[in-house]
């Protein structure tokens, strides 16, 4: 936990980015029944029935320091999608940075391993030499940044039904792009010191005082 919290604390570095990265997973829903518009004071009205039509996830990355972040849709969330992004980062994202710094939790696909189950091994780690990866400890996603991004997101663009990838897809990336150019971010303000404090009775009792 210390560590991720001295790491948002760091000022910015251009070589060395901070980035928050997770992903979540999205439910795919269909009308059943044409919504009645909007009229004089009355909001337009929506069935309660509806279709399943599947799902998908997103993949969040955002770094607080310059408030910006980026969201990549995919069919699934498996160990070579993590792979992929890891490596859209590195080339993509983030080409002439030294080393990208990852905050993220423990999900079992959150590993070196997830690389080298995709990749060559002489891409793998050309990938992971890039990489320096920071875990939020077990029960405490809530560290990790882009938590508060996709809360943002569920209230202001995924509130409503959306049948399909495609679909979902394009209303993030408006979402983002209007995020972005308001340079949007976290105002942080959990220290190492207020864990010490409030968080006291997770520190386990040191053997010499």
């Amino acid at each position: 936990m210390e560590a991720v919290l001295d790491l948002y604390a760091q000022p910015y570095n251009r070589a060395e980015p901070v980035i928050c990265f997770d992903e979540r997973p999205c439910q795919l829903i269909s009308q059943t029944r044409l919504p009645e518009p909007p009229a004089p004071k009355r909001s337009g009205r929506y069935d309660y029935e509806y279709k399943r039509e599947g799902t998908c996830n997103l993949f969040g990355f955002f770094q607080p320091l310059t408030g910006w972040r980026h969201l990549r849709a995919t069919r699934h969330r498996k160990s070579e999608d993590f792979a992929l992004c890891m490596q859209y980062l590195v080339d993509v994202l983030f080409p002439e940075a030294d080393r990208v710094h990852v905050v993220l939790d423990n999900l079992n696909t959150h590993s070196p391993a997830s690389l080298y189950q995709t990749f060559e091994p002489a891409e793998a780690l050309r990938i992971l030499q890039c990489l320096q990866f920071h875990y939020t400890p077990k029960h405490g996603s809530w560290l990790n940044m882009v938590e508060c991004e996709f809360s943002v997101l569920s209230r202001q663009c995924l509130n409503r039904r959306i049948p399909s990838f495609e679909e979902l897809a394009q209303e993030v990336s408006v979402w983002e792009q209007r995020r972005n150019q308001a340079k949007a971010t976290v105002d942080w303000l959990f220290s190492t010191m207020d864990a010490r404090t409030k968080l006291s009775r997770l520190y386990p009792t040191p053997s010499l005082s």
